[in-house]
């Protein structure tokens, strides 16, 4: 039995994008003798998903620990990967992803969710707004998803991970948006009808059009702060990536 860690997220022809994430990858303590293989879902040649999979069985691998690097289990590539990986005999939506060739086992492990540590990164983007926390709400907000069933997951998942951030702050309240149902701008007309500042923390792995454009739009004209800042580079991305692999590495090891 010889194990390797495949890390997988979307990617992106922004060439910043994929240096965050080795950078963050680079950050993960391990074993020396744990090969590991950060690949893309799209956007990104020679190191997409088969590559890594690939790479790792030349290397001998026999056991694939996968960490999903996508910040909820609502979304549609998280259903695809592992649909594509052989996790489960079909997808809940169509997809052209087609199956990968695959001779090790795989150990799919868990995207971001509600977890402490993406909890703590969170309040970390707003933390340096706030002025006075008994006025404030925090509002997390992540893409979400039009499509029956992934929605109630994002909702879910975001729902537990506001409540992390409300223990982890000092604010009033925690609240959660999604753009896809829109309900950002409600939910900040709501808070701010209330009498609270609204602190908006996006739930996102890295900067992009969301975060620079389409969260500013969706509430212009109304009163709130924005740091517009994403998960990474936080080093704790680096510590959850660890402690999936390393909760992986023990589930083999006892089976």
């Amino acid at each position: 039995m010889k194990p390797g860690v495949l890390i997988i997220s979307h990617g992106s022809p922004e060439t910043s994008w994929m240096e965050q994430i080795d950078e963050a990858v680079s950050h993960i303590h391990l074993p020396s003798d744990l090969p590991v293989n950060a690949v893309f879902l799209d956007n990104v040649p020679g190191r997409f998903i088969q590559d890594g999979i690939d790479e790792l069985e030349a290397q001998g691998v026999t056991d694939l620990l996968v960490v999903p690097l996508f910040v909820s289990s609502g979304s549609t590539h998280m259903d695809e990967i592992a649909y594509a990986l052989g996790v489960k005999e079909t997808p809940d939506r169509e997809t052209d992803l087609e199956p990968f060739t695959i001779q090790a086992n795989v150990h799919f492990g868990y995207p971001a969710d509600d977890d402490e540590d993406i909890a703590r990164m969170v309040w970390d983007q707003v933390k340096d707004l706030s002025v006075t926390p008994e006025n404030e709400v925090v509002l997390v907000v992540g893409h979400g998803s039009i499509h029956d069933g992934f929605r109630q997951r994002w909702e879910k998942g975001i729902s537990s991970l506001a409540q992390r951030v409300g223990q982890v702050s000092e604010v009033a309240h925690t609240d959660y948006a999604l753009l896809n149902p829109d309900s950002l701008r409600a939910k900040t007309e709501e808070w701010t009808a209330r009498g609270y500042k609204v602190l908006i923390a996006p739930l996102f792995l890295s900067k992009g059009i969301f975060l620079n454009q389409v969260i500013p739009g969706r509430v212009e004209g109304l009163s709130y702060e924005y740091a517009g800042t994403a998960l990474l580079p936080h080093p704790l991305l680096s510590h959850w990536m660890e402690r999936q692999i390393q909760s992986l590495l023990n589930q083999l090891i006892t089976t």
